[in-house]
């Protein structure tokens, strides 16, 4: 089996040029919320139009959309929930269908799941030639029921031969799966992996500890993401009960919040409860959502990722160029970018006891800390560089204006 994995070029000239009918190439770029553009898609968005393409997004109506807007982005507002609600989705098809007619768009782009679904059934309604679909992470996963994975994987199976011409992967392993499970050729699946600007990872670790209220002298196990049980944050705080007996100085920074649309947006209560339960509460420090990734990154001496499921974490990834040794769980993505015994460890998920024992095997030795800090800092540069993934990106668009299109870019 082989994977679509094009060669990355340097070339940034303009692409989207003009098609037959004397108009540029015009672009959607589709998710459910704003979140996604705000902390995701905004570099691909910028970069497209650096290239000569006409880009205009849609998405759910948030203050993050509403932020992106008065930034300058051209982003219609189109509710579109997170979950499975039959009425809510059928509007919100509804709504894309007439849209993406009204716009006569080229290329619709689709993120996130359930956007993903609406967006390309909408895009194949409306007759748009180009479907991109980028799988931040398949819903479906190794630790789904059986029978409810079978019914995802069909409808992945359906949308991926009907309504997909493109199937961008970040991780490998979802590229992988893709052609094995007979979701798409492998001619038209692309890996792309997933990066950050690893630059930006240079804030002052005694600055940034002040600043959330940390001393010099804790041991901080930090956390990036959203508050939600499948992040595995119950297993962090139940492991973090073990860290303290064996590690006094231990601290948990649990950076991160709900977002309109979670499922269990009670996670924060039950934390709570635990936290007060197991005499915790002088010790986990919970500032809430943060836009300064870098400066909660430098606070910490150990990042930690207890999933449930992931598609290619990009928070592991600033982890890691913010030279943190990083314990995450053996699941897809996670054991794509860690290296076991190398930058960082891999546990099991769900299992708060081997967890706990990790954190605690890092924290106890800080010359293995640092060398899996300093490991990680150098793969994350290596491997997980943006410009590297949004070159991926640009080339496949570049294919796709010469085998759909007919258009040779000017290079």
């Amino acid at each position: 089996m082989t994977i679509a994995t094009r060669p990355i070029t340097n070339r940034s000239s303009a692409l989207g040029g003009a098609l037959g009918t004397g108009r540029d190439v015009k672009v959607l770029q589709l998710a459910t919320c704003g979140i996604t553009f705000k902390a995701l898609l905004h570099p691909l968005v910028d970069r497209l139009q650096e290239n000569g393409f006409t880009v205009q997004c849609a998405c759910s109506d948030d203050p993050h959309t509403r932020e992106m807007m008065e930034r300058g982005y051209s982003i219609t507002p189109i509710q579109i929930e997170r979950k499975i609600s039959p009425l809510s989705n059928l509007r919100s098809l509804w709504r894309l269908y007439r849209f993406m007619r009204r716009e006569r768009f080229d290329i619709v782009h689709v993120h996130t799941p359930v956007a993903a679904v609406l967006g390309r059934i909408a895009a194949k309604m409306a007759g748009v030639p180009v479907i991109i679909y980028t799988a931040h992470g398949f819903f479906f996963h190794e630790n789904m029921r059986k029978h409810v994975r079978s019914v995802v994987v069909m409808v992945e199976k359906i949308l991926g031969r009907l309504a997909t011409n493109r199937l961008l992967t970040q991780s490998m392993e979802d590229a992988e799966t893709a052609v094995e499970e007979g979701i798409c050729a492998a001619d038209r699946v692309h890996w792309i992996s997933n990066g950050v600007n690893v630059r930006a990872f240079t804030a002052d670790p005694v600055e940034a500890r002040l600043s959330l209220g940390l001393s010099p002298d804790d041991l901080v196990v930090g956390f990036v993401g959203r508050m939600v049980g499948e992040k595995g944050i119950v297993e962090l705080v139940q492991a973090m009960a073990s860290v303290r007996e064996r590690v006094p100085r231990a601290k948990l920074l649990l950076v991160g919040d709900t977002f309109s649309g979670d499922w269990d947006t009670d996670i924060k209560g039950i934390l709570r409860e635990m936290i007060q339960a197991n005499g915790l509460t002088d010790h986990i420090v919970m500032p809430g959502y943060l836009e300064d990734v870098p400066k909660a990154m430098a606070a910490m001496d150990l990042f930690v990722l207890p999933s449930y499921r992931e598609g290619m974490p990009r928070t592991v990834i600033e982890a890691m160029a913010s030279g943190k040794p990083v314990v995450a769980t053996d699941i897809r993505g996670c054991r794509e970018e860690v290296i076991d015994g190398v930058t960082g460890r891999l546990v099991p998920p769900r299992d708060a006891a081997s967890l706990a024992d990790a954190i605690v095997e890092v924290l106890s030795d800080p010359a293995k800390a640092s060398a899996m800090g300093e490991a990680g800092r150098q793969r994350a540069f290596n491997h997980f560089d943006e410009e590297m993934v949004l070159e991926r990106e640009i080339d496949i668009y570049r294919q796709l204006l010469v085998s759909e299109f007919g258009v040779q870019p000017c290079l």
